[in-house]
């Protein structure tokens, strides 16, 4: 399933980020072949990313933003056993290792505010080592050309994205893809 993710990004580079569980539909019928849930609650979780399944789209879920369950090793297990998603996205550290050990395809979301956070996101993402990042925000090509240049791991840039431009400036300074909740550059 990881090669399948990697593979649907790059043939289309938009992910559409589902906010509200009413755009889901609308990102099913969009182009996009990888859906980010960033809202779902531990009663309509399972059944949104079966919804996405059955159209062949890759999902992955935020496990920091489901709500009504832990955030511990159990609520992992659940989210991979029960819920199902091709992938988790997650800011902490220990989600990330502990869904990667559990053999789930992992996206580690990075928040880059100077040059502090810049250094611990190149030192986790060398230690913790998940499938992929998301740096946020994403309008900042020339930060993503560094990362990029520092690590193997690929990169995807959300976070602030509005434009076909946006796109296009995050994609050419190396990033495999661009998340974003803007449903009309869904179609892109």
């Amino acid at each position: 399933m990881n090669g399948l993710i990697m593979e649907r990004i790059e043939n289309n580079p938009i992910i559409a980020a589902v906010q509200n569980e009413s755009d889901i539909d609308h990102a099913i019928a969009s182009d996009v072949t990888t859906i980010f849930l960033l809202s779902a609650d531990i009663f309509n979780a399972k059944i949104l990313v079966d919804k996405i399944k059955e159209v062949n789209k890759s999902v992955l879920i935020h496990i920091d933003f489901l709500e009504g369950i832990g955030k511990d090793a159990k609520a992992i297990d659940y989210i991979i056993q029960v819920i199902q998603p091709d992938g988790v996205i997650s800011t902490k550290s220990s989600h990330i290792k502990l869904a990667k050990e559990k053999g789930m395809f992992t996206i580690q979301r990075f928040f880059l505010i100077d040059n502090k956070s810049y250094d611990m996101t190149i030192k986790s993402v060398k230690s913790i080592q998940p499938d992929m990042i998301e740096i946020m925000p994403g309008v900042m090509p020339r930060v993503i050309s560094r990362i990029t240049e520092e690590i193997s791991t690929p990169v995807i840039a959300g976070g602030l994205i509005s434009s076909k431009q946006d796109i296009m400036e995050i994609l050419k300074a190396g990033a495999l893809g661009t998340s974003t909740g803007k449903k009309e550059l869904w179609a892109l």
